[in-house]
């Protein structure tokens, strides 16, 4: 899969990260005043420039990714800015120090190796956003915050090993549209679009 990531041609990777912004853009994930946790995009996951500038745009708060720690494979969530540096893992992050803990996020958008339709993600196997959203495990109702999986369209597969430390999207969206995955609990279907 990463293979076929990397082999995508730069005008395809474009085409597809203003699809999935578009495709977003009919939706409420991104009113103003709405907490959006945002990846970086790096190497060949799903460009998220397009997205991000939307919901700037929108006047949403636009969270990033921050490493904390690497041996424990921790992250928080720093308010978007300009100004940052490239991680040791090739991840931008934010500079600043306004953080927020993911669980105050309304909607977090992740990055994927490969997705499949019952909700299961394969991320590179460091298990930071697993580990940030752990939280989840606890619940026994669906508060959010919304996962959103991000992916191209072949990335889209029909099963995906998981482990019980895995977490569950609520929602994937691809450059084909919006896709709403079997372990979405609330049953209200696309409501919140």
């Amino acid at each position: 899969m990463l293979s076929r990531r990397r082999s995508l041609p730069a005008r395809e990777r474009a085409l597809a990260a203003e699809s999935v912004a578009r495709h977003l853009s009919g939706t409420s994930w991104l009113a103003p005043g709405k907490r959006i946790g945002l990846y970086a995009s790096m190497r060949s996951e799903l460009g998220t420039a397009p997205l991000i500038a939307l919901a700037r745009e929108r006047g949403c708060e636009i969270y990033l990714p921050r490493i904390v720690s690497l041996r424990g494979r921790r992250m928080i969530f720093v308010a978007h800015d300009i100004r940052g540096r490239v991680h040791a893992l090739g991840m931008h992050e934010p500079a600043g120090h306004d953080a927020l803990a993911a669980r105050f996020l309304d909607t977090i958008f992740l990055p994927a190796v490969a997705l499949d339709h019952a909700g299961a993600r394969l991320g590179h196997g460091a298990g930071f956003y697993d580990r940030a959203l752990a939280f989840r495990h606890l619940r026994r109702h669906w508060r959010g915050p919304r996962l959103v999986g991000l992916a191209y369209s072949f990335q889209l597969v029909s099963q995906i090993p998981v482990t019980a430390t895995d977490i569950d999207m609520d929602f994937i969206v691809t450059d084909r549209g919006i896709h709403e995955s079997l372990a979405h609990e609330d049953g209200s279907g696309l409501r919140g679009r």
